[in-house]
């Protein structure tokens, strides 16, 4: 008999260690493996149950973190203890049970008119004194799906003959992100497949040795599984060596046009200058200085070479000559 009470008592505290150890006294809290999705604008259901025997102590809480940051910093979402629901946190008007209280073994989460900052990994965690035998913990992703937003279409690069160019395409919103794709509109032969590499990922379109014929619209269109966006460029090649034959086009008509104008301008002057009336003198307008009909003047001064003195000349030297005239009488 007393060799049988040492034994008894090892089989009776391996009993108390199994029944502790079971499933049937500790927290088991069960969530989705898979992450969750729910369109934006929409309501997320957070599914999360868990087994054990509520007592007076049974606590739950509802936590968030965003993308890429520890658990260690999230923030609450909500609280039930004390048989009370209290909500928190920037999420407080749009966040309650799926059951109120949580006592039947369900503890989900609904999370109303969802946005794009809701997206992360939600905590839901029970705690249940003395059921500390596990850490009553379920992690849920949640990511809100975003059409993508019209995206921006930019270019870069030598669009001339045998350059080369870079067609670029992004949204700024999507989730998940979007991919990209870039298509010629209208009858144009497209690039063939070796001038033309195009990123899905990135959205960027590489051209290379560009010809005349490159030239076009080009569309790029963004799409996830909640729609698509597109935007639109225009690509324009040029030739340089016809834009020098151009130039000097332009140079000589512009030099044709100037020398047009200068002989307009000496036309014009000497049409002008042809046109001034000449001074005209009438019968009866007498002038101080003018003789007399078939009178001439001979010089009444000259000057004497030798002395410097003038001489008068005289008056012989003085030729009259009258104008025969018939006489009336």
């Amino acid at each position: 008999m007393m060799a049988w009470l040492p034994g008894c008592f090892l089989c009776r505290v391996l009993l108390v260690w199994v029944g502790l150890s079971a499933p049937g006294l500790a927290v088991e809290v069960t969530v989705p493996s898979e992450p969750l999705s729910a369109p934006v604008g929409k309501t997320a259901e957070l599914t999360c149950s868990y087994s054990t025997s509520v007592g007076d102590n049974f606590a739950l809480e509802w936590s968030f973190v965003q993308p890429g940051k520890p658990v260690s910093m999230s923030q609450p979402i909500l609280y039930f203890t004390n048989g009370q629901l209290y909500p928190t946190g920037s999420k407080a008007e749009r966040a309650s049970l799926l059951q109120n209280p949580p006592t039947g073994g369900v503890a989900t989460l609904k999370l109303t008119d969802v946005r794009p900052s809701d997206t992360g990994t939600y905590l839901c965690q029970i705690n249940n004194p003395p059921d500390f035998y596990t850490n009553g913990l379920g992690l849920i992703n949640l990511t809100v799906l975003v059409p993508p937003s019209r995206p921006a279409c930019s270019q870069s690069g030598q669009t001339f003959v045998g350059g080369s160019a870079a067609l670029r395409c992004s949204s700024s919103m999507g989730a998940p992100k979007p991919v990209y794709n870039w298509i010629r509109l209208g009858a144009s032969p497209t690039p063939s497949p070796g001038s033309m590499v195009q990123d899905e990922v990135s959205g960027q379109l590489i051209l290379t040795n560009l010809s005349l014929a490159s030239s076009g619209t080009y569309r790029c269109v963004a799409t996830n599984q909640m729609g698509s966006a597109s935007c639109e460029l225009t690509l324009s090649v040029t030739d340089p060596s016809k834009g020098r034959v151009a130039g000097t086009v332009i140079g000589v008509l512009l030099g044709l046009l100037f020398l047009s104008v200068a002989v307009f301008c000496l036309i014009r002057f000497q049409k002008e200058r042809r046109k001034r009336p000449k001074e005209t003198f009438g019968g009866s307008d007498l002038q101080e200085d003018a003789m007399a009909p078939g009178v001439s003047e001979q010089p009444l001064e000259r000057e004497d070479s030798s002395n410097g003195l003038l001489e008068r000349p005289s008056s012989a030297s003085t030729v009259t000559t009258k104008s025969k005239l018939p006489m009336v009488v």
